[in-house]
């Protein structure tokens, strides 16, 4: 998935440990590694990585927001070669940890302001596949409304929904469609967020308030959120005989969650895991630097899954549009314009 990142830049750090001493560390954002999403990929990534290489990874999960700081120092304190942050709330307390700790390499999954020579980050242009999901979400609504709500409103959560808003305008634009988007106002930056990434009340009210508006198709965004959403989407199906869908968010979530697979139209995808064990071995093999990795559709950091259980059930030229969506959207003829979009 690497590999279409171009040479790779010169290392910052020549500083080498033996495979069987190299310690590779993470910590969880509040979701915890049991999020079937983003906490859960980066520690896929950290494992598979260690099991590769022959050594013993070590990770700690934060409960809630006011252990990120003590979390990455107990790590610190382990003897940790890397300490990799999983989510963008873990900002400030990496870009201390990381300044107190100049001996220590650092990797941030979903954070690309903290910047130093011992800190490299791991983004992804989420916008760019969350448009085609997007306009496949507007090709397949039999309602003509769509949703998306967030869980804090943060930019690696909005590049998502600017993405998806994106992408359904295109559709409307090229079919002479008026589907209506709810939840979110781009051009606003306004719209529905539970105001954390824990599943309960605040985001099975927030599906249901786009439920309500008669959205049949919904994208939540924000780890775990979207388990909320799916028990708000399953009771109105029951209701009404069924047919409204989500569109999954960092994971494949039809393949990471069997229980709820039969709701996802798609996933809008990241190479968390792929991305993480890459930047892992390259540490370890003394090629840390702190170039970003950025995915995109380019390098295929980014895409949208298989409509598996929907493929016949969507258009049939919906995978060739897509095709073509796809490699204008690389060639930069179409635009995705989001504020928190890491390639201009």
């Amino acid at each position: 998935m690497l590999a279409g990142c171009g040479t790779a830049p010169s290392a910052t750090s020549t500083k080498t440990s033996s495979a069987s001493s190299y310690v590779p560390c993470m910590v969880s954002d509040a979701g915890g590694f049991n999020d079937k999403s983003f906490n859960q990929l980066g520690l896929d990534g950290l494992n598979q990585a260690a099991s590769d290489l022959g050594v013993k990874p070590k990770s700690v999960e934060s409960a809630d927001q006011t252990v990120y700081a003590s979390n990455i120092t107990s790590l610190v304190n382990q003897k940790c070669n890397l300490i990799i942050t999983v989510g963008f709330l873990l900002a400030d307390a990496t870009k201390a940890a990381a300044k107190a700790n100049p001996s220590i390499n650092f990797a941030t999954i979903d954070d690309a302001s903290t910047t130093a020579t011992n800190v490299r980050p791991i983004t992804f242009n989420t916008s760019e596949a969350a448009f085609l999901g997007g306009y496949a979400a507007a090709s397949y609504t039999k309602s003509g409304v769509v949703g998306t709500f967030g869980g804090m409103q943060i930019p690696t959560v909005t590049i998502f929904m600017d993405g998806f808003a994106d992408g359904v305008a295109y559709y409307n634009q090229q079919k002479g469609k008026n589907v209506k988007l709810v939840g979110w106002n781009e051009k606003s930056q306004k719209g529905v967020f539970t105001g954390g990434f824990d599943a309960g009340t605040a985001a099975k009210q927030s599906a249901q308030t786009l439920l309500d508006q008669n959205a049949d198709v919904i994208m939540p965004v924000g780890g775990p959120i979207y388990q909320s959403a799916a028990q708000a989407v399953k009771a109105k199906n029951a209701s009404t005989g069924g047919g409204i869908t989500l569109v999954g968010v960092d994971s494949d979530t039809f393949q990471t969650d069997p229980a709820n697979a039969s709701l996802f139209l798609t996933s809008v995808q990241k190479g968390i895991a792929p991305a993480t064990k890459a930047v892992v071995e390259d540490a370890a093999k003394g090629k840390f630097t702190s170039t970003p990795y950025v995915g995109t559709l380019k390098n295929d950091g980014v895409g949208l899954a298989p409509f598996h259980d929907y493929a016949s059930k969507v258009s049939s030229s919906l995978s060739g549009e897509l095709t073509k969506i796809k490699a204008g959207i690389i060639d930069g003829s179409i635009k995705v314009a989001s504020p928190a979009s890491l390639t201009k």
